[in-house]
This record gives structure tokens, C-alpha cells and sequence, in this order.
């Protein structure tokens, strides 16, 4: 009888190694990466460039991502470095997320929540506010204002669900349109259409009217939302830390899929990196160091690629590569169909923030203070900065704006003369003397100086200009110019 209970014990054993055996088996199979295709929901196209708005020659860097689609690649952005910074804006504390460019200023906050606007010609605060809330996000700007999410108040990393806000500001003077009381939210917005769309750590994806703030519509998800809705062809997508991405109707909230991380050995993957849409995909990475792509139509998983660490930066769309960094210290150019590797660049460290596009370079920083910019067509460094540690660069037309840990660096291209018309037509409706005016800008300060002669004016820096109140129009530029 003994015999046979011993017998009994090791089947029972034996079962359950092979069970066990049989469970890790699957578990491996249900994370593998996944390879695409490029004719399954895939538009090869590359998207038609938007007809002309004006509102862009005043807001350069809208939001988060630099559009709708949070693709982080800025067409017509010409510079390229080596740059020489020419002002520096202390911001007390670390900068996690990007500015917004808008109406020749930047608009950030550091994390201890208090949030800027700074000239974006040199670097001088035009206003602040003090929130006396942890931040973790970008603003958003568009006619006027500029709308930003706020987390509980301090300690920051609290563990506890409390309530946040989000505050819509007037971007001359930062007097605060409307606001309205949502649970903690590092959800960078996203305005279109007149609607604000964010989320929060209740779980509530929100659509809220622009200009009141009133509710238009919520979803819920099953978590923490902790990244930046996208939206295209009327849909937002978002992801939740209940380990899937979400596409509600932009106009309803109605769901029209979710999607879900793969399952694994230990916890699912969950969602810090914002989407990034394009050629009918959805690409976002998650925290089980998978980069994963969905179809933008129908949710289903198109592709899975391990990054070798944690993915908490957002992907850069360009030109059909997806590129992204890793807690690995591995940044990757991932084919937008298939997910293959283009190529693979080993950083100095970490990287957890997220990366931009700027006429064929693509820029990302390490938890090690570095920036880096690479050929994104392969991969070869082409420039380096000493600082930066999250997502590093946004731009306008003529500068590159630097994220550092606790500073904001405006740099010029080296061989780029200090002031451009756009500097001088700054300072000259700065100064209200634009009636009347004229000036010349010209490639050296001696050219200035003739042309100065000429025009009975004053010569800074490189340019010529007469005006009247000619010594306020000087004095602004003189500013301009040193930065």
C-alpha cells in the first residue's frame, strides 16, 4: 500500500513539474516578439502635409509629441547642429516634460509644479504660477491658451488616489480661464476641435469643451492612466496601467476596441509611453519592454518587439521607422511594418525619455545627462550635448529649445547670425514702434554698422534698424542678442 501512495506522490510531482513546465512554455510563446507585414493594415503612404494654418506660424510646437498624432517629427524644421546656446533659464528644480512653443514663448513646468512662460528669444520669464502640485507633463496652446494638467499636491509620489486639476491659462499673462477638479493627472492634453482630451489616475479619460471646461464626454479604463491620448480619423487612443490600450470615439467616448499587452512570465506590460499614429498602426511601448504596434482600426496586436528593458519613452514616427529607446540603454529604428531592426544604437545609460525628429536627426537623452543626436537614417552620431535626461528637444524655425534636468538652453545653429527678422519684428512691436520702422538685417556686425550709416539708425549685433523709441527697440535687441 505504501508502494503504491509513493508511486501516486511522484505522478503528482511529476504533473505538476510538467505542468509548470508546460506553463512557462506558453508563457515564453505568448511574449515572443511578433514579426509584421507590410500588407496587413499598413498604409505604406506617407501622409499628405496639412493645408496652411496660421495659427502655426504662431505656434510652432502645439503640444506634446508636436501633433495629433504624437508622431514627434517636425516637417519643415530646417537646423541642424552643431548649436551654441545662446540664453539659459534656471528652473529650480527638474524638468521632466517638454515646453510648448507658442507666440515667441515656451510654456513648461518643473515637477515641484511651478509652471513657466519664458520669451523664447532669450530666455526672460514673462509670468509664472505656483501650483504647489507635483507635474509630471506638457501643456497644450492653441487660440490663446494654454491648457496643463496638475497631480496631487506634495508628496509627489504618494501612492494614494487624491484629486489633480486641469487649468486652462490665458498665454499673454497667465490668468487662469477656467479650471476644473479631476483626479491626479500627468496626461500631457491634447486640443482639437475645440475639445481638451486628457486623462487621470482615477482611470477617466475626459473630453472637456475648450473654452468652459465643461464635461462633454468620459471613459473609463481599469487603471491608472499615466500617458498622453493621440488622436486620428476621429479616434483617441490612450493606454491604461490595466495593461490595455483604448480607442474611443473622439466625438462619443463610445469604445470602438481595446487592446491588450501579451501576457508573460510576471506582471503584464502597462502603458507610460504615449501612442504615436501612423500608417494605419498604432505604436506605444509598455513596461514589459515590448514595443508593440495595433491596428489603428481594428486593435489587433500587428507586431511586438522587445526593447531589452523598460520602454517609458514614446516612439518617433518617421519615414517608416519607428524609434525609440529602452531602460537597456539600447535606442532602436524599428521597420513601422514588421518591427525588424534597422539598427540599434547603445547609449550611455538609461534612456526613459522620448525622442523627436528634426530634419533627418533624431534626438534623445540618458538617465546619464546626455543629448544625443543620430543619423535616423542609420543610426551615426552626428552631435552631443552635456545635459538632458528625459525628452530633450522641440524647436520653432529658428531655434532648438534644450531640456536639461533643472535648465532650458536656447540654442542657434554655430554658423547662424544672432538675430533674424523675426527678432527685430519682435522687439519692434515689443517697443509698439512698428509703424514707421525700418531695418536690415545683414550676416556680420560691420555690415550693420554701414547699413546703419544709410538708414540714420543704430546698429546691434547684425542688424541695422531706425525706429522710433529707438532706444527701447535697442535695448530689446541688445537683449536678444546676448541671450
Amino acid at each position: 500500500m505504501r508502494k503504491w501512495i509513493l508511486i501516486g506522490v511522484a505522478l503528482v510531482v511529476i504533473g505538476v513539474v510538467v505542468a509548470a513546465g508546460l506553463f512557462v512554455w506558453i508563457r515564453k510563446e505568448q511574449s515572443r516578439n511578433v514579426r509584421g507585414s507590410s500588407t496587413v493594415e499598413f498604409v505604406p503612404t506617407e501622409p499628405a502635409p496639412p493645408p496652411p494654418n496660421p495659427e502655426l506660424r504662431k505656434v510652432p510646437w502645439p503640444t506634446y509629441g508636436y501633433d495629433e498624432s504624437r508622431t514627434r517629427f517636425a516637417n519643415g524644421v530646417e537646423m541642424r547642429p552643431p548649436f551654441r546656446a545662446v540664453w539659459r533659464f534656471r528652473a529650480q528644480s527638474l524638468v521632466e516634460f517638454p515646453p510648448a512653443v507658442a507666440y515667441r514663448r515656451l510654456y513648461f513646468a518643473n515637477n515641484a509644479g511651478v509652471f513657466f512662460a519664458i520669451s523664447a528669444r532669450t530666455g526672460k520669464r514673462a509670468w509664472k504660477y505656483v501650483s504647489n502640485r507635483c507635474v509630471a507633463s506638457s501643456p497644450a496652446v492653441t487660440k490663446g491658451r494654454v491648457f496643463m494638467t496638475f497631480l496631487n499636491r506634495h508628496p509627489c509620489n504618494t501612492e494614494k488616489v487624491l484629486d489633480g486639476e486641469v487649468i486652462s491659462f490665458h498665454a499673454g499673462t497667465g490668468r487662469i480661464d477656467w479650471r476644473r477638479r479631476i483626479g491626479p493627472s500627468e496626461s500631457s492634453p491634447l486640443v482639437a476641435g475645440g475639445v481638451v482630451y486628457l486623462g487621470d489616475w482615477r482611470g477617466l479619460v475626459y473630453a472637456l469643451d475648450a473654452k468652459t471646461g465643461r464635461t462633454l464626454w468620459t471613459f473609463r479604463t481599469g487603471g491608472r492612466i499615466k500617458d498622453a491620448p493621440a488622436l486620428s480619423g476621429g479616434t483617441i487612443y490612450i493606454g491604461s496601467y490595466d495593461h490595455h490600450v483604448y480607442a474611443p470615439s473622439a466625438r462619443t467616448g463610445k469604445l470602438n476596441w481595446k487592446a491588450a499587452a501579451q501576457l508573460r512570465l510576471g506582471s503584464r506590460g502597462n502603458s507610460y509611453s504615449a501612442p504615436a499614429v501612423a500608417y494605419g498602426r498604432v505604436y506605444i511601448g509598455g513596461t514589459d519592454g515590448k514595443v508593440y504596434s495595433f491596428g489603428a482600426a481594428s486593435g489587433k496586436l500587428r507586431w511586438a518587439r522587445g526593447a531589452g528593458g523598460y520602454v517609458y519613452g514614446s516612439p518617433a514616427v518617421w519615414r517608416q521607422r519607428v524609434l525609440v529607446g529602452s531602460y537597456s540603454g539600447w535606442f532602436y529604428a524599428l521597420d513601422a511594418a514588421t518591427g525588424d531592426v534597422k539598427w540599434r544604437f547603445k547609449a550611455n545609460g538609461p534612456i526613459s525619455g522620448s525622442a523627436t525628429v528634426l530634419r533627418g536627426l533624431v534626438y534623445f537623452a540618458t538617465l546619464k545627462r546626455r543629448t544625443y543626436a543620430l543619423n535616423a537614417e542609420n543610426g551615426r552620431v552626428v552631435w552631443t550635448f552635456p545635459d538632458g535626461k528625459y525628452t530633450p528637444v522641440v524647436a520653432d524655425a529658428r531655434r532648438l529649445y534644450l531640456v536639461g534636468y533643472a535648465r532650458l538652453y536656447g540654442l542657434l545653429p554655430r554658423n547662424a547670425a544672432p538675430l533674424a527678422a523675426a527678432d527685430v519684428a519682435d522687439a519692434l512691436r515689443e517697443a509698439h514702434a512698428l509703424k514707421g520702422a525700418h531695418f536690415r538685417v545683414l550676416r556680420s556686425a560691420a555690415g550693420a554698422k554701414k547699413a546703419a550709416r544709410k538708414l540714420h539708425g543704430a546698429a546691434v549685433c547684425n542688424v541695422a534698424v531706425q525706429s522710433r523709441r529707438r532706444a527701447t527697440v535697442v535695448a530689446l535687441l541688445r537683449d536678444a542678442c546676448a541671450g
